[in-house]
C-alpha cells in the first residue's frame, strides 16, 4: 500500500507588539499594518488584543474614558483597536482575539473550581501566563493562521502588563525560532529644544529588557521621520540593527501607514526574521484606494451631534472611532475629503437658537448612546434637519431619538419618549426588549444586550434597499431597547417608513422618510459603521454622503 507524502505545516510565527514611554503612540495602527502588509506577501495573519484590565470585557467601559466598544460578529464586546484589525485586514475576529485580565483570571478561578487542575494549588505564576499562551495558540490554530500578531494594551513598565509579557517571554523561551517582538515607542522633540531625543526609548528598552524581552525591532513614532543619527543611536543604546528601526512619523492619515513602514521595507526584513519567504508582493488595491483619497481636494462637511466628546478641556474623539472611519471611507468613495465638526448636543439644551448653525452642514450625523443626558438637545438637531431637509443619518440611540421626534412633532404624541430615559412616559414608542426586562431587575448589565450580527430583511423601493442592492444582510447590533411594535402600525400611517426588520418582522431594523419627502432622513437600530473598511465603504454611509453632496449649493 502507497503511503502519502504529507507535508507538514510550518509552525505559526507569534509577533508581539507592545508600547512604550506613552499610550495612544498607535500601536493598534501598527499591528493592523504589520497584519496588512504580511498578507500583501501571501500569509494567514490574525491579530489579537490583550488589555491590562480587571472588566472582563469592554462593554462596561464609559466611552469617554476608554473610547469606542467595538463589537464582534459574535457579539463580543471589545476595545476599538480591534475594529482597526477588521478595517485594515479585512477579517471578522470572534471573542478567541480578545483578552482582558478580568477574564483570564476568570476563566482560571473558574477551572480550579471545576478541579481542572487536579487539587494543584493554583498560583498567579505560572497558572495566569499559562492561560495566557493557550488563549493565544488556541486563536492562531482556530483561524489557520501563519502568522498571529498579539498587541499587549499599555505600555512596558507598567505592573497592569507585567503578566502578559512574560507569557510572551515563555512562549519564545519554548519557541525561539517563532517569537518576535515589536516594539512601538514615542521620540518626542521638545518645542524648546528642537531636537528629536530617543533617550525615553532607551529606558523603554532597557525597561523591556528587564522583564526578559529583546525588541527585535523599533517602529519610532514621531512628529517627523528619523533621521539616520537617531537610528544609530537607538541601535546602538538598544541594541538592535539600525535597519530593523522603522520610521513612523504622523501622517495625515493612518491608511498612509503600511506604506510608510514599506518604505523601510520592514515586511522583508519580519519575514526574513521569521525564517519565511515573501509568496507575493501586493498592495495595488490598498494602495489605489490611499492614492484616490489623497488626491481628493474637494470637502464634504459633516456635523456630529452626540454627548460623548469632551474629556475635561479636550474632545475625545475615539468614542465615535469607527464613526469616523466609516465617514472617511465613504467620502473616498465618493472622491472627496471629510470635514468633521463635533456638536455637542448640551448646546442646544442650553441655547436652541443654536440649531441654525446645523445649516452650515451638509449633513448631521448621531451616533449611539446611553442615558438621558444631552437628548433633548439632540431630538430639537433631529427635528431642524427634518424640518430644513439637511440629510440626517441616525445610528442606535440615532434612529430611536429619531422615532421620538417624529412621534412627539408629527403625530402630535406629547412627551413621547424612551422607557430607558422616562418610564413613566404616556406614549413609550422606544421600549425595552422583552427579554431585557429580568436581566435588568436583576442588574445583570454585562454582555447581555442584543449584540453581534443579526439579519434584516429590506423593504423594496426604500432608500436602504436601493444603498444595499440585496434583498436581506447581516448587521451588528449593541442595544436593549427597541420600537414599541405596539405604535408600529402608528407610526407608519403617519409617514415613517420602516425599510429593514427582523426576518419574523418584530423588530424594526431602519426607519427612513421618503425620498419625495426628505433627501436623507434615516436611521438604523445596528451600527453599520462596524462593517466598514477602507476597501469597502458601507453601503449606508456612502449613501448618505451622496445625499449631502447634492444638498451642497
Amino acid at each position: 500500500m502507497a503511503t502519502r507524502n504529507l507535508k507538514k505545516k510550518t509552525a505559526t510565527k507569534y509577533i508581539f507588539v507592545v508600547g512604550g514611554v506613552m499610550s495612544g503612540v498607535g500601536k493598534g495602527v501598527a499591528t493592523s499594518s504589520i497584519g496588512l502588509i504580511l498578507q500583501s506577501k501571501g500569509y494567514a495573519v490574525t491579530a489579537l488584543k490583550i488589555d491590562p484590565y480587571i472588566n472582563v470585557d469592554a462593554g462596561t467601559m464609559n466611552p469617554t474614558e476608554h473610547g469606542e466598544v467595538f463589537v464582534l460578529r459574535d457579539g463580543y464586546e471589545t476595545d476599538q483597536d480591534m475594529g482597526n484589525y477588521e478595517r485594515f485586514m479585512g477579517l471578522e475576529l470572534s471573542r478567541d482575539h480578545y483578552m482582558t485580565t478580568g477574564l483570564v483570571y476568570k476563566t482560571v478561578i473558574e477551572k480550579e473550581r471545576n478541579l481542572e487542575y487536579e487539587g494543584r494549588c493554583v498560583e498567579v505564576v505560572p497558572h495566569i501566563p499559562q492561560e495566557v499562551i493557550r488563549r493565544i495558540k488556541k486563536a492562531a490554530r482556530t483561524s489557520n493562521a501563519d502568522i498571529a500578531i498579539i498587541e499587549i494594551g499599555g505600555t512596558v513598565g507598567e505592573y497592569q502588563n507585567i503578566l502578559f509579557l512574560e507569557a510572551a517571554r515563555i512562549m519564545k523561551l519554548e519557541h525561539s525560532a517563532d517569537v518576535f517582538f515589536v516594539l512601538v515607542s514615542y521620540l518626542p522633540i521638545p518645542s524648546k529644544i528642537g531636537e528629536m531625543k530617543t533617550k525615553p526609548t532607551q529606558y523603554a528598552v532597557r525597561t523591556l529588557n528587564g522583564t526578559g524581552i529583546q525588541p527585535d525591532f523599533i517602529v519610532a513614532r514621531s512628529d517627523r521621520p528619523l533621521d539616520e543619527k537617531r537610528k544609530e543611536k537607538l541601535a546602538v543604546n538598544c541594541n538592535i540593527r539600525k535597519e530593523d528601526v522603522i520610521s513612523a512619523p504622523d501622517v495625515e492619515s493612518i491608511y498612509d501607514v503600511p506604506l510608510n513602514f514599506e518604505q523601510d521595507d520592514l515586511g522583508n526584513r519580519l519575514l526574513k526574521k521569521l525564517g519565511l519567504k515573501a509568496k507575493k508582493h501586493d498592495l495595488s488595491v490598498w494602495e489605489k484606494r490611499v492614492f484616490k483619497n489623497r488626491k481628493s481636494t474637494e470637502t464634504v462637511r459633516i456635523g456630529v451631534v452626540g454627548k460623548y466628546f469632551k474629556t475635561g478641556d479636550y474632545v475625545f474623539s475615539d468614542a465615535y472611532i469607527s464613526v469616523i472611519e466609516a465617514l472617511k471611507h465613504a467620502a473616498c468613495e465618493i472622491g472627496r475629503k471629510i470635514e468633521l465638526d463635533w456638536v455637542d448636543s448640551a448646546d442646544f439644551e442650553a441655547d436652541p437658537k443654536r440649531l441654525e448653525s446645523l445649516r452650515q452642514y451638509q449633513g448631521i450625523l448621531v451616533p449611539g448612546g446611553f442615558g438621558g443626558r444631552g437628548i433633548e438637545g439632540i431630538i430639537s438637531a433631529i427635528r431642524f434637519c427634518r424640518e430644513e431637509k439637511i440629510p440626517y443619518f441616525g445610528l442606535c440611540y440615532g434612529m430611536q431619538l429619531m422615532v421620538i421626534e417624529y412621534a412627539r412633532s408629527v403625530m402630535k404624541l406629547p412627551n413621547a419618549h424612551t422607557k430607558e430615559v422616562n418610564s413613566d412616559t404616556p406614549y413609550p414608542v422606544i421600549d425595552i426588549l422583552p427579554e431585557q426586562v429580568e436581566k435588568l431587575r436583576k442588574k445583570n448589565f454585562g454582555a447581555t444586550m442584543r449584540l453581534g450580527h443579526y439579519a434584516a430583511k429590506l423593504k423594496s423601493g426604500t432608500i436602504a434597499r436601493d444603498a444595499y442592492k440585496v434583498d436581506s444582510v447581516l448587521e451588528r447590533h449593541r442595544h436593549r431597547y427597541e420600537v414599541n411594535p405596539e405604535y408600529i402600525k402608528q407610526i407608519e400611517a403617519a409617514g415613517l417608513v420602516f425599510s429593514a426588520t427582523s426576518p419574523d418582522g418584530i423588530l424594526m431594523e431602519i426607519a427612513e422618510l421618503p425620498k419625495k419627502q426628505h433627501p436623507f432622513f434615516l436611521g438604523t437600530q445596528f451600527h453599520p459603521e462596524f462593517q466598514s473598511s477602507l476597501i469597502k465603504p458601507h453601503p449606508l454611509f456612502v449613501a448618505f454622503l451622496k445625499a449631502a453632496v447634492r444638498t451642497i449649493g
